[in-house]
């Protein structure tokens, strides 16, 4: 069967054109470049690998001939040095072995989220966070056992892979490949009794570490704090990247919205008209004394104070603005006698003039307290007479088709 895996990784068929071959590799080199997306670096190795197979007519002859093992040998118009880009690429991305990558892999990033207060990122905060990681044995250097006891796994010849067919028609196989079981991937075992007694031939330990996560003023939600290289550790690999995202904790005063903060207060009808002083704990643990002395606020009005909402990350002394919304406490009814509401309507604007309608179609009706359960029964009356006049209709009226 034939090796199609570098048609695959280009997108391409195997009797693809130069022009197309050159076409699917810019466009994936481009979506996948380190610059534009960090994590792909081993996809881009292979895009680049098959690439330089494909487009080079000798090196495209001798892999459709010989495939993937073919370009490995170097016998096929590759050479030595053909030999150590297919080692440089694709000795750790497929664990082809025959020798060790001249740049070495990366392990994966570590997310962690770290959920903090609306307070922490108004004053900063320094948290202490509790990692489990993989770190290469002491005692072994990450060998796995003692000097010489590590031999090329003798079912997969070191690939760390088997290739299996499977008859899927009549004179037609499919060529698959699998992670050997033997040496789990990868490519190499160690007898029991050579293995190292600390990692029982793991290579790593499994340890405990303390990060301080410093949450600097003006952080926002996911935010990302980085530590380089406190990943986990494996052999021959560059260790991940730990990475800290911040999650807010809702607050039960403030909403935070860019670098303002937004909050609710409730005041009287007297307070709306006629002045108020109130007292707002800030998040650092200030008393803000807010007084308004003039001027009606109405319910939905909005008002700001200059300077007191969050600190601008990098730059805290700078901030933004804290906005604060008014409701209205309407006093119960019956709160004040006729005669008081008499002086009360002369303090305030006059109504607005009212003329009485005339004539037979003007029927007077008084108003009543909603409440949901009334509201509900007028539907289920509305339903049931929509249901009585279905009831006592004729058959249903058929839409005309042209």
């Amino acid at each position: 069967m034939a090796d199609n895996k570098l048609y695959e990784i280009l997108s391409v068929s195997r009797n693809a054109s130069d022009t197309e071959i050159k076409r699917n590799y810019h466009k994936l080199a481009k979506e996948f470049h380190p610059d534009v997306n960090p994590n792909a670096g081993d996809r881009f190795k292979e895009i680049s690998y098959a690439y330089d197979v494909l487009s080079d007519s000798k090196k495209r002859q001798t892999y459709d001939r010989y495939g993937l093992k073919g370009l490995q040998e170097g016998g096929h118009g590759g050479g030595a040095a053909h030999d150590d880009l297919f080692r440089q690429f694709f000795g750790d991305i497929f664990g082809m072995g025959g020798g060790r990558s001249r740049g070495r892999a990366r392990g994966e990033d570590t997310i962690h989220t770290l959920k903090v207060s609306l307070e922490d990122m108004y004053v900063g905060k320094t948290a202490k966070l509790q990692l489990s990681k993989n770190v290469i044995c002491g005692d072994c250097k990450g060998i796995g056992g003692k000097s010489g006891a590590v031999v090329s796994c003798r079912d997969c010849h070191g690939q760390g892979l088997k290739v299996s067919f499977q008859q899927i028609a009549p004179n037609m196989t499919r060529q698959f490949q699998t992670r050997c079981p033997t040496c789990q991937g990868q490519g190499e075992t160690i007898n029991d009794k050579d293995k190292c007694p600390k990692c029982k031939g793991k290579k790593v330990l499994n340890e405990t570490k303390i990060l301080e996560v410093h949450v600097e003023k003006g952080m926002r939600e996911d935010q990302k704090i980085f530590f380089r290289g406190e990943g986990d550790q494996a052999p021959d690999m560059e260790p991940g990247d730990v990475i800290i995202v911040l999650q807010e904790k809702p607050h039960d005063v403030f909403q935070r919205t860019g670098d303002d903060l937004y909050m609710k207060c409730q005041i009287s009808v007297t307070e709306a008209l006629c002045g108020f002083t109130s007292v707002v704990e800030h998040l650092d643990g200030r008393d803000l004394l807010v007084r308004h002395t003039g001027g009606v606020i109405k319910p939905g009005d909005i008002k700001g104070i200059k300077g007191e909402g969050m600190p601008q990350h990098k730059n805290p002394f700078e901030k933004g603005n804290l906005y604060m919304k008014f409701e209205v406490n309407f006093p119960e009814n019956n709160f004040a006698t006729e005669e008081q509401l008499k002086q009360i309507e002369a303090l305030l604007p006059p109504r607005p003039a009212f003329v009485m309608p005339t004539g037979e179609d003007v029927e007077e009706v008084n108003l009543m307290d909603y409440t949901p359960s009334e509201r509900n029964r007028g539907r289920e009356e509305a339903y049931a007479s929509d249901d009585e006049e279905h009831m006592h209709s004729g058959p249903g009226v058929q839409c005309a088709h042209q």
